[in-house]
């Protein structure tokens, strides 16, 4: 019976180097095409909410919220309400009603940011309040610590500019309240009138000269959460 001999040494070693370079030409060729395809859908949708979440921190304050924003008059046709001021603070803390400030405490609150209008003929203040959850599902939850039928409490504490005509904005003066929810964010508003009188002595409520807080709410949160098409080759974005 024939015994097969064994391969010389130098055929194996031979052997083991053309395996070795082949594999070695995968892998390469792996980490080249890897490192050299587009980016897949999945990745573009990561980078875009990304984006959206960031929004409240990397925007100007002013982009955030407009030196003027248009609504629906009561009598018909647009006006505008102006910008009287924006807070230079962001904390979760203060910005809200203590019993609301702890729900956005659990819900993991990462900052609120404020600014108050007044409407075009000059007699109600609105604050509004962009609340920045971690997530989409962070900010539904928080979402439930507000009242969505127009009561203003618990909600967003006004925010009043000394020497301005905001400056009798108090908690007391606040008689209506809005809360809107897109992506990671809460858009909420707070409104009263000018003369600073307190809701309990207004007399009869009349909801509709608040009804454009809503409106220009939806704005501000339009703004923010509508997702763009990622520029993967922009420093801001991370594909």
């Amino acid at each position: 019976m024939d015994t097969a001999r064994p391969w010389p040494p130098l055929v194996v070693a031979s052997v083991l180097t053309m395996v070795c370079a082949v594999a070695a030409g995968v892998a390469t060729s792996a980490a080249v095409t890897e490192l050299t395809r587009g980016p897949t859908g999945a990745e573009l949708h990561a980078a875009a909410e990304r984006e959206v979440a960031g929004r409240w921190r990397t925007w100007a304050s002013g982009r955030v919220f407009p030196a003027t924003l248009p609504y629906s008059a009561e009598q018909g046709g647009r006006e505008r309400a102006s910008r009287i001021g924006i807070s230079p603070q962001a904390a979760c803390a203060g910005a809200v009603d203590s019993r609301a400030a702890a729900a956005l405490r659990r819900a993991g609150c990462e900052g609120v940011l404020r600014a108050t209008y007044i409407d075009a003929l000059r007699g109600v203040l609105v604050t509004v309040g962009v609340v920045a959850l971690p997530d989409e599902l962070s900010a539904a939850r928080a979402k439930s610590a507000f009242p969505e039928g127009g009561e203003p409490v618990p909600g967003l504490l006004p925010l009043a500019f000394k020497g301005t005509l905001s400056e009798r904005f108090t908690p007391s003066v606040r008689q209506a309240g809005t809360v809107r929810q897109a992506g990671p964010y809460l858009v909420l508003t707070t409104a009263g009138q000018v003369d600073g009188r307190p809701a309990r002595a207004a007399g009869e409520q009349r909801p509709a000269i608040f009804a454009f807080a809503s409106e220009i709410s939806e704005r501000v949160l339009a703004d923010l959460s509508t997702p763009r098409m990622p520029d993967c080759g922009a420093a801001q974005w991370q594909c």
